[in-house]
């Protein structure tokens, strides 16, 4: 009878990720490796544990601010404005220019 807590080899990459990002705590090299998992098993659910991580480690390491403004950034050329924030969407830029990190 065969073993059915054998890990996959996704499952084996995310576990080293997983180990680089809290036991080691070397947050570089635990983005890259879930990075890799993303990548290379787009489909596993390792890919979307890894997604979850790689978004643990931006909330770690970005401050606050830049993650609105960057959010902000995105929204606007997805809703098809371009070029820096105009005087209409104003009340957006204290909100970001108030959060500490």
């Amino acid at each position: 009878m065969r073993n059915n807590t054998e890990l996959t080899e996704a499952g084996r990459q995310y576990a080293a990720a997983y180990a680089a990002q809290y036991a080691e705590r070397d947050l570089p090299a635990a983005f890259q490796l879930h990075m890799k998992v993303m990548a290379s098993y787009p489909g596993a659910p390792e890919a979307e544990y890894s997604r979850m991580q790689v978004q643990n480690i931006v909330n770690t390491v970005v401050p606050k601010k830049e993650l609105l403004d960057a959010e902000i950034n995105l929204a606007l050329a997805h809703l098809g404005h371009e070029g820096p924030p105009d005087a209409r969407l104003s009340p957006v830029r204290p909100l970001a220019a108030g959060l500490s990190a």
